[in-house]
């Protein structure tokens, strides 16, 4: 048994209790559908060296694309934010590369310890779920001191997950470059650049091989966590209202942990790929109107309904495609099953009562 120290032991108390109190109210966000489509990028292998210094100098970045820039983590719900951010990104054998650059007239931060909790200061997020069955994924925050915390999840807080402080992304290299001066209120500042270098040996946990291949497709989302400010007495002062929450792919709910609201990471080493969605993916959208089902009818009956007629859901969907799916359910007071089948893909993609995702292959 790990000893931790009383400073450990305190982050994850207060992980702990973030963990109870978005498990309580997160659950009724998530039970509205999805309604939004995922932002998706192609990532491109590079043979170059990359030298992680913040500064993207690099021959390999300059000809990597941005992403759209981030909007407010509800989409066009909300207004545009109000200072932009983007992401690149490229991989090798050994890592996967993001860059982002977050403009930003005033840069502070104030959290030097790894494992702080980072977003009490203005930070970037990285949320990585490689086999996008949304359990077991990543979240690696960063601020303006390139101070780190990461962790990892086996099941979303909606499921009664809990965030695993102590983990750590082993190998990972960070670095930030500031085009301006932190901490500093008496000038203006431009913008502030994350560049980090993720291990894929360090997302391999329960020793599966997390090393992407051609076309592997992996869910992954971005968010900035900006506070509003005011200066006094020569220091930045946090002012007593909500943190501002953008985000690169919108996820329609104020909760970054909805992975099958993240964006799409395709990886390749062939130029002028194209990305096209997954025949499965549409499949999965009616999914998850199962489980957003399931969770009002439980909410309104104490159990799980044993049937698609109880949800008043039909067993055949046509999509936007014009495909025709098939549905299907079992299900007892406190578990349950479905699965989607379709003519333009083998097997069949499921989904259980805690919203994991996973396919069937025949």
């Amino acid at each position: 048994m790990k000893n931790f120290s009383f400073n450990t032991q305190k982050k994850i108390s207060v992980i702990s209790v973030i963990s109870l109190i978005l498990s309580q109210t997160i659950s009724a966000q998530s039970a509205k559908p999805f309604k939004g489509t995922p932002r998706h990028y192609v990532c491109q292998e590079t043979k170059d060296k990359v030298v992680i210094d913040g500064k993207l100098e690099e021959a390999a970045w300059q000809q990597t694309p941005w992403t759209n820039d981030f909007q407010d983590i509800e989409g066009d719900a909300k207004p545009a934010p109000a200072l932009r951010a983007r992401v690149k990104m490229m991989w090798d054998q050994q890592y996967l590369y993001i860059a982002a650059t977050l403009q930003e007239p005033h840069i502070w931060g104030t959290l030097t310890d790894h494992d702080a909790i980072i977003f009490r200061d203005n930070d970037f997020e990285v949320f990585i779920d490689p086999d996008g069955d949304t359990h077991q994924y990543y979240e690696i925050e960063i601020n303006a001191l390139n101070t780190v915390m990461d962790l990892f999840m086996g099941k979303p807080y909606r499921n009664m997950g809990e965030a695993l402080i102590n983990w750590d992304t082993k190998g990972i290299i960070t670095a930030v470059h500031i085009n301006g001066t932190i901490n500093n209120p008496s000038d203006t500042d431009k913008e502030w650049t994350v560049e980090m270098a993720i291990p894929f040996s360090a997302l391999s946990f329960f020793s599966r091989d997390q090393r992407p291949q051609e076309n592997s497709l992996w869910r992954i989302n971005f968010s900035r966590v900006e506070w509003d400010t005011d200066i006094k007495n020569g220091k930045y002062v946090k002012l007593k209202r909500p943190e501002h929450n953008w985000v690169w792919s919108p996820q329609g709910i104020v909760n970054m942990h909805a992975p099958e609201r993240w964006g799409y990471l395709l990886f390749t080493s062939k130029a002028n790929t194209t990305f096209q969605l997954p025949p499965t993916e549409e499949a999965r959208q009616y999914l998850w109107q199962i489980y957003s089902a399931q969770l009002e009818y439980r909410q309104a009956n104490g159990r799980y309904a044993s049937s698609l007629k109880a949800l008043k859901i039909p067993e055949k969907q046509t999509g936007a495609n014009g495909e025709v799916y098939t549905l299907k359910m079992e299900g007892i007071s406190l578990q349950y099953n479905a699965s989607v089948t379709g003519s333009n893909f083998s097997g069949s993609v499921n989904i259980n009562q805690e919203g994991k995702v996973y396919n069937n292959r025949k």
